[in-house]
């Protein structure tokens, strides 16, 4: 089993930072991609940002230049920095972990979601 424990969410107003993390434990044998994903009530889940383990990133259009995907492998840890957030940056953010529990099987993992609010 793999646990994920999220961090960092809160209130901030438009144009401020936070940094979220994210640190994955349990049967890993090795990760193959680490994410960050958000979710507003009534909406699908949507893609925010992706890294791999070469360190290549993915971001979703409406933040790229404005969020920062980051891992650090030694401590199976995955960070979002988020800056000039703007309202529409509201939502729950889910961290999300592909892999591999031995050789062959692998799957995704959710971390419990942390609520970031963007409001004056």
């Amino acid at each position: 089993q793999v646990q994920l424990v999220e961090s960092g969410g809160g209130l901030v107003r438009p144009g401020g930072s936070l940094t979220l993390s994210c640190t994955a434990s349990g049967s890993i044998f090795r990760i193959i991609a680490m994410g960050w994903y958000r979710q507003v009530p009534g909406k699908q889940r949507e893609l925010v940002a992706t890294i791999n383990s070469g360190q290549a990133t993915n971001y979703a259009d409406s933040v790229k230049g404005r969020f920062t995907i980051s891992r650090d492998n030694a401590k199976n840890t995955v960070y979002l920095q988020m800056n000039s957030l703007k309202p529409e940056d509201t939502a729950v953010y889910y961290c999300n972990v592909r892999a591999y529990t031995d050789v062959v099987a692998w799957n995704d993992y959710w971390g419990q979601g942390t609520q970031v609010t963007v409001s004056s």
